[in-house]
């Protein structure tokens, strides 16, 4: 079994090239075609679903690895991706996660499986960018010790999360010791507001959750 490695002078040497940002986190994705693709630094980016045409165009671009978070049979993923990514000489990984339901523990094997080659060229999709855009948001911040509001730009310019999704983002900073508050911070009404969707039955299990470190129901 690989050995993860979790921290220390790898992770140091991603926090190192975060000024890339500035001038990265929308580069080439109008050269690239694929769906809200964002690069963030020179080897971590994150996009909707690419085709089989624009992943032979990933391959070209050095990327080593793809880390698809949604699930197989969506109508938009394509056939054999797997397949198509390990015959164009790039590592597939896949992480299914439930658009209604994304836990702790989704983003803490995300995490390990980024950690165990920090530096290796990775491209992280799902179907239009949702998820993989929030597990980025969060793997900058807490890993990568991006500013909070400077990730929440490239977040932002990709969608606003829903409440189940904004309540997994709280609870995921809770657990490593810090809040989404920051200067600059536009959390969004949708975000904000949990009753108005079809989602509001999570926000019983996330309120819970997040009550000791928010102080509010």
């Amino acid at each position: 079994m690989e050995r993860i490695v979790c921290g220390g002078d790898r992770v140091l040497r991603l926090a190192l090239v975060i000024g890339f940002l500035n001038l990265q986190v929308f580069a080439l994705a109008g050269e690239s075609g694929i769906v809200n693709y964002r690069r963030y630094t020179p080897f971590f980016a994150s996009s909707g679903q690419p085709s089989a045409e624009q992943l032979e165009w990933i391959a070209r671009q050095g990327i080593e690895r793809v880390i698809y978070l949604a699930y197989t049979d969506n109508e938009s993923a394509i056939p054999a991706e797997d397949r198509i990514v390990t015959g164009l000489g790039m590592r597939y990984v896949h992480v299914p996660i439930d658009f209604e339901n994304p836990t702790v523990g989704d983003f803490n094997l995300f995490t390990r499986l980024m950690q165990q080659q920090p530096i290796e060229n990775t491209l992280v999709h799902c179907q239009v960018n949702f998820r993989a855009a929030t597990f980025s948001f969060l793997y900058r911040v807490i890993y990568l010790k991006v500013p909070m509001a400077e990730a929440k730009v490239a977040l932002d310019s990709v969608w606003e999360p829903t409440p189940v999704w904004f309540e997994f983002i709280k609870v995921v900073l809770h657990d490593h010791g810090m809040s989404l508050e920051c200067d600059g911070c536009d959390w969004g009404v949708n975000e904000f507001h949990q009753g108005h969707t079809g989602n509001a039955h999570r926000a019983p299990v996330w309120a819970v959750m997040s009550a000791a470190s928010s102080g509010r129901k």
